[in-house]
């Protein structure tokens, strides 16, 4: 039992930063209908990001917890946030009205783009960072086996709550948040009533890479050690969880990364490591079979 306990709480760890992720690429999908394949590589942006932030403050003299930690998260989420904008404004707003292969085939692209320049701007070998948060509580043992709930991931889910609530503001109660909703039902009326669908949908792409930054501090302050291709391998974890949940829907894409998350985790302590990933996609695929628009989707309904 206390060896359950303590994969759940590496799980929903895990799950949280997939989650994150998996929020980019729904909110994109919502507006504009096309998968961002270059989202878990700006993922990996805001983690290079945290750690060169990280180190410029070490040399400087910051040593204060706390203040690095503002500090790294205020310069990744606004640096990141910035690529996000420039990608959309370059490599995809052109190809908007094109045929629906073009956007899809130019996410690869800048994905592809993404991860040489950070290989040849940083170097292909692993980049580690000292531990930044220490500690934990010891919550009860039994059978020679401790349950422990570390702070960094007391951290990594009580961000991913104050984030999902944020968002769920900001989508449920502001003007941008009529406007994602209009967008996403019918961007050339909500055009002709009056909204800026550019801008919305640059902002979508803004607030999907200030997430993709969080998640990539919490990555590297979680694991200590990052490379150029870990977005390759969490976006597409991060795009299953957001399909699983059912693409489109938040709550769906946070549910999905929490699943493939505890996935990952149970079947790397119960079974083999080297077949998680196939467990995780299996689980896709079986939800699929059952339940085609994803766990908490909604079909879409085609107009004659």
């Amino acid at each position: 039992m206390e060896y359950f306990l303590q994969q759940l709480i590496n799980g929903i760890a895990l799950g949280s930063i997939y989650g994150l992720i998996a929020i980019g690429y729904t909110m994109v999908y919502g507006i504009i209908g096309m998968i961002n394949f270059a989202h878990g590589d700006v993922f990996m942006v805001g983690a290079f990001i945290a750690l060169i932030s990280f180190l410029g403050l070490m040399a400087v003299g910051v040593t204060f917890v706390p203040l690095a930690l503002i500090l790294v998260l205020v310069v990744a989420m606004l640096l990141t946030s910035a690529w996000g904008w420039t990608i959309e404004r370059v490599a995809y707003r052109p190809l908007r009205s094109s045929f629906r292969l073009a956007p899809l085939i130019t996410a690869i692209g800048m994905s592809i783009v993404l991860q040489n320049f950070m290989q040849v701007a940083q170097g292909a070998r692993v980049k580690p960072l000292q531990p930044v948060i220490t500690g934990g509580f010891e919550m009860f043992t039994g059978d020679n086996f401790a349950v422990t709930l570390s702070n960094i991931q007391i951290l990594i889910v009580l961000t991913t709550i104050v984030l999902m609530a944020v968002f769920w503001l900001i989508i449920d109660r502001t003007p941008l948040g009529r406007s994602l909703r209009a967008c996403e039902q019918d961007r050339m009326m909500a055009a002709l009533c009056g909204v800026n669908v550019d801008r919305t949908i640059s902002l979508t792409f803004v607030m999907g890479a200030a997430l993709a930054a969080v998640a990539g501090l919490l990555y590297l302050l979680y694991y200590g050690v990052i490379d150029f291709f870990i977005g390759f391998i969490a976006g597409i974890k991060a795009f299953t969880a957001a399909v699983l949940g059912g693409i489109g829907s938040l709550p769906g894409a946070m549910l999905g990364g929490l699943i493939i998350g505890l996935i990952e985790t149970f079947w790397s302590a119960y079974f083999t490591i080297e077949y998680k990933d196939v467990a995780a996609f299996s689980m896709l695929a079986l939800v699929l079979i059952f339940f085609p628009s994803g766990l908490l989707g909604r079909p879409e309904v085609e107009k004659v």
